[in-house]
């Protein structure tokens, strides 16, 4: 039973971002009008500075 509490304390530490650089949020939402009508586009993602994680919608 220590050796799950254990793992999972270390777990929770290392998922806060408390080894290394905190993961920020990043956000996107861009509207452009042309000829061809109205149209968006949006993304999000998290980066740490040297990686970065995103998706576009």
């Amino acid at each position: 039973m220590k050796r799950i509490a254990l793992i999972l304390s270390v777990g929770a530490l290392a998922s806060c971002g408390a080894d290394g650089a905190p993961w920020r949020p990043a956000a996107n939402v861009g509207l452009s009008v042309g000829t061809g009508g109205v149209s968006t586009s949006t993304s999000v993602g998290a980066t740490n500075g040297a990686v970065s994680v995103g998706a576009s919608f």
